[in-house]
């Protein structure tokens, strides 16, 4: 029997490793490839908002993951959501935006949901996303969103203490607020393992992990 493919299209090669030691962890049986751009987020960060002819090419990166053979495919940036959802209109294989299951996971834990960004352009796809999904499942949310301004460039310039600092500073706030919270952002995950056990005291859900939980239900 021929072994299941994962195509995962991503916008920064830094996500590349993480995805692949999930992808060993918890699709043993899965094989998978890559495909990597990041001008997809470069240009989608200096317009300010996802443009036209970048998710059009979004759309022209899940085809050829189609054409490569994968039998489902996984998107692993959450600022070009929107694109993905119009992309996987248009091909026969089930395309998954990264964010889709911590979304959907997040309004199963609690009324009062945080979502917490270093990038303003992830922020209001990844709120959009968690209000969608709530509607879809019957349920009245209230959403609190943060964003931790100077952070991003801080990781940028390679600045990560400054990043972490500001971001453990933001998901500590925002605890005290609401019921569970969303990383709208992969990078932040890390921090999460700064904050003593003790003091998390609610659901911090970041995507990757859950999503690969989910596709490994999915692929079985």
């Amino acid at each position: 029997m021929k072994r299941k493919t994962l195509g995962l299209i991503h916008t920064s090669a830094t996500l590349v490793p993480m995805f692949q030691q999930l992808c060993k962890e918890k699709l043993p049986g899965i094989d998978t490839f890559n495909i990597v751009d990041d001008s997809l987020i470069k240009e989608t960060i200096a317009r300010g908002s996802l443009g036209a002819s970048t998710a059009g090419r979004v759309s022209d990166y899940v085809r050829s993951a189609a054409a490569a053979g994968a039998d489902q495919i996984l998107v692993t940036c959450s600022s070009i959501g929107a694109a993905v959802e119009g992309a996987a209109a248009m091909t026969d294989v089930p395309v998954l935006r990264v964010d889709r299951p911590m979304a959907d996971q997040a309004v199963q834990i609690g009324r009062r949901i945080g979502v917490i960004a270093t990038v303003a352009t992830t922020m209001e796809p990844t709120a959009d996303l968690v209000r969608r999904r709530a509607a879809a499942a019957g349920k009245e949310i209230e959403l609190t969103a943060k964003l931790c301004e100077g952070a991003f460039a801080a990781l940028m310039s390679g600045d990560t203490e400054t990043h972490d600092t500001k971001v453990r500073a933001a998901l500590e706030e925002l605890m005290k607020q609401v019921d569970v919270i969303v990383l709208a952002q992969a990078s932040m995950t890390r921090v999460v393992g700064t904050i003593p056990e003790a003091n998390r005291t609610i659901p911090i859900l970041a995507s990757p992990p859950i999503a690969i939980d989910y596709l490994a239900k999915l692929m079985a």
